[in-house]
């Protein structure tokens, strides 16, 4: 079996964060990472594009564990509303997605977070208060409270 040398695009879990160089088998490069844009083919110029990835990835990282502290105490403060289209039973035309949630926590006040870092757990498709919650730093996560109502 060989393996594959690719530069992470996004971080992948139990593999890396953006901008690592890391070794994969062939098959889960050619058929997962590369066509989900998680990873590019490792290349002498593409090796040039690593301080550019990890620059932007300084950009949007949280700091430091104090300022994810901050980020967890401010988000758990928040009252997130969330409206989308529902039948008379209360259950949703579809599920509430990490990216609504991200709008709606931003809508109400919060900061921007990457949709990336949002895990919801079992999907929301009822209308009713939801907990999900937002990996901010390793050691940190915060509990959120998303009220989804009926638009």
């Amino acid at each position: 079996m060989a393996n594959t040398k690719l530069i992470l695009t996004h971080e992948v879990g139990g593999l890396g964060e953006p901008g690592d160089v890391v070794e994969v088998k062939n098959g889960y490069a050619r058929n997962y990472l590369v066509p989900r844009g998680f990873a590019i083919s490792w290349t002498k110029g593409a090796e040039k594009q690593i301080e550019s990835i990890r620059k932007a990835r300084k950009v949007r990282e949280v700091r430091d564990l104090g300022h994810a502290n901050e980020l967890k105490s401010e988000l758990e403060g928040l009252r997130v509303k969330l409206a989308t289209r529902a039948g008379d039973t209360g259950r949703l035309f579809g599920a509430v997605t990490v990216a609504d949630v991200a709008k709606a926590v931003q809508a109400a006040g919060g900061p921007d977070i990457d949709k990336r870092k949002i895990e919801i757990g079992n999907p929301i498709k009822t209308v009713d208060a939801h907990t999900v919650s937002v990996r901010l730093h390793s050691e940190v996560a915060a509990k959120v409270e998303v009220t989804v109502v009926a638009a």
